[in-house]
């Protein structure tokens, strides 16, 4: 069933064409990701299609019953209404029926006003749907449902707004960047939840990892043509290099022709038949082709940066905390070259703050903080660049120099280097007040990487960076020489660019798992459920299995096949306690489970007992 068309939409800003003639359709079931370049109108394509902007030509056309809901990256709230009122204040009935239930609870004397809630209830069929209203404010830390929306952090107004849209049940949902202000058990959850939802998708994300695992269709705007994928991020990327080497044999040809068509068209007189007059424009076609060059720039980063010595950083227990919130306790670590970290940790557990520490504008409350003669640091952070008022593009690297030092004794102009981080000529003279938020978060890192330094802490780097600078930036980051500390929830960005993670669990508690993300969710996953980390965590060191390890080559094999075991037995146990909801069963077929179930758990207690015996060598 076809939900939306696209036809033939065309959108300028002055004398600046954003895009012209752009046409694709969604269809029912589809999941599709909108992939393009910061500044090529990927906001304004979402606002065009839910009303909120119009073409200058062009068309889009709805169906008439299609229910659409928009998440946008700024959200539309009332400052005044709670948390709860927020959410509620919706035309959809089944909420309504939730709401009304509710209200029928808080009154038990009402007998009949609660009679007719729950019959309404069971009319909307909205029992399994507030199972899902639960769930998804649980998963968003959605707690305090009276809450006003005016004392909410960004990032709350921003998991507030999502579940708004969730919970409205679209037909067709609409999500500009719905990861960002995420942490990524919310990320890990929404992914799931888009992929049991039957639901129809259309979203701009530079989560690679959500685009891989949740769509189904990919399309992209390139150089102001449509190319649809039918598959994810993976088949996408495969699908566009094939298309991108066809156009270069195609453009190679091109030119081929047109060098032998140029040596004609010079011989020819001022007087031509009608032939050659045919001949003459197609020579003009055949050279628009062969003058095509794709005009995806690479940012070619040789910054030079002085060499760091023995000593780079080091901290020596090291505590922090505020009120009853510990974030560091007795922490030492010292940092090697070349070593690359990733800080990971739910939202509030400090790392932010432990970068702060790091570069000093937070003194820790214990402990010290050493650093190494030669060590220079360059730090993102995410409240980005702080412009002058009316500066230009161009003025805030001039800062730095009209000239940057570059490897080798070379050196490169303010306008070069600002090409090569994808400012026009043009564009550098434009007020960065008037730069999108993609853009200001390129010039702010190209002006701390042009500071030369030689051990990088990185911020959220990657929030509001299109596909295309994302991938220059990683490039980059994997031939930086020096140090790397990143605290990132783009997981497939984190897997490219650090070796090890510092896992912040809350409480003061942090890991040092010898593995990028994915191997870490790989090993989290494999942990048996009793031995998950409470809310309050009990302090310990990371465990390793590796040959440096007190466990022999036999005892390390076992570890692993004790883990997947395991999860093996724990999946058999859950299954057994499935039966017994058959209310069929018979005596003796509930004595028989009941045994089975009996053996099984005491599998799993000697399973669980030999397991944490290896780990206690780790201790």
């Amino acid at each position: 069933m076809n939900y939306l068309n696209v036809e033939d939409i065309s959108k300028s800003f002055g004398e600046v064409m954003l895009f012209e003639h752009l046409s694709f359709s969604i269809h029912k079931g589809q999941k599709i990701a909108f992939v393009a370049k910061n500044g090529t109108g990927k906001t304004t394509i979402l606002n065009i299609l839910t009303g909120r902007d119009t073409p200058d030509s062009g068309a889009v056309v709805c169906r008439k019953d299609i229910q659409m809901a928009f998440l946008s990256q700024d959200p539309d709230l009332n400052p005044e209404l709670t948390i709860k009122a927020s959410i509620f204040n919706s035309e959809n009935p089944i909420l309504k029926g939730i709401e009304n239930y509710h209200k029928a609870l808080q009154n038990p004397d009402d007998s009949k006003g609660y009679q007719k809630a729950f019959d309404e209830m069971d009319r909307l069929q909205a029992w399994d749907f507030e199972n899902t209203y639960t769930q998804v404010l649980f998963k968003l830390k959605l707690n305090d449902l009276n809450q006003k929306v005016s004392a909410l952090s960004g990032g709350q107004k921003k998991r507030l707004s999502l579940a708004i849209t969730l919970l409205s049940k679209p037909d067709l949902l609409i999500l500009d960047e719905p990861t960002n202000h995420l942490d990524l058990e919310m990320i890990e959850w929404l992914e799931d939840f888009f992929e049991k939802e039957s639901i129809t998708l259309f979203m701009v994300t530079h989560d690679r990892y959500f685009l891989e695992r949740v769509c189904s269709n990919i399309i992209e705007l390139d150089h102001g043509k449509i190319y649809s994928y039918k598959g994810n991020y993976s088949y996408f990327l495969e699908k566009k290099e094939e298309r991108i080497q066809r156009e270069a044999i195609e453009t190679n040809k091109a030119k081929q022709l047109f060098k032998k068509e140029l040596k004609w068209i010079r011989r020819q007189p001022k007087a031509r038949t009608t032939k050659s007059k045919s001949r003459v424009d197609d020579f003009q076609d055949i050279k628009q082709r062969a003058h095509q060059r794709r005009k995806d720039h690479e940012v070619q980063l040789e910054i030079n940066m002085e060499r760091l010595g023995t000593k780079i950083l080091e901290l020596h227990n090291v505590s922090k905390s505020y009120d009853d919130n510990i974030i560091l306790d007795g922490f030492s670590y010292r940092i090697q070259k070349g070593e690359r970290i990733g800080i990971i940790g739910k939202n509030g557990t400090g790392k932010s703050t432990f970068l702060n520490m790091i570069t000093g504008s937070i003194k820790p409350d214990n402990g010290k903080i050493t650093y190494g003669e030669t060590l220079k640091i360059g730090y993102y952070t995410q409240q980005g660049i702080q412009p002058k008022p009316h500066q230009k593009v161009i003025d805030v690297v001039r800062e730095f120099g009209d000239y940057i030092p570059l490897k080798k004794g070379r050196q490169i102009s303010a306008q070069q280097l600002l090409e090569r981080f994808l400012f026009s000529r043009k564009k550098q003279y434009d007020f960065v007040e008037k730069l999108s938020g993609g853009e200001r978060k390129r010039l702010y890192l190209c002006t701390v990487l042009i500071q030369n330094p030689n051990f990088l802490i990185l911020d959220e780097p990657t929030n509001d960076l299109d596909i295309v600078t994302l991938n220059v930036l990683e490039n980059f980051l994997l031939d930086f020489p020096g140090c790397l500390i990143v605290v990132s929830h783009d997981r497939y960005f984190m897997d490219k660019i650090v070796d090890h993670l510092f896992v912040f669990r809350g409480h003061g508690v942090i890991d040092d798992f010898p593995g990028n993300y994915s191997d870490f969710r790989v090993y989290e996953d494999s942990k048996p459920p009793q031995l998950e980390s409470n809310s309050k965590p009990q302090k310990k060191q990371n465990i390793k299995v590796n040959a440096s390890s007190k466990l022999n080559y036999n005892e390390q094999k076992e570890l692993k096949n004790l883990e997947s075991k395991l999860k093996s037995l724990e999946y058999d146990k859950k299954q057994l306690e499935s039966k017994f909801e058959d209310v069929e069963l018979d005596m003796e077929t509930i004595e028989k489970l009941s045994k089975e179930l009996q053996n099984l758990i005491q599998l799993i207690e000697e399973k669980e007992l030999r397991w944490m015996e290896l780990i206690e060598k780790f201790e």
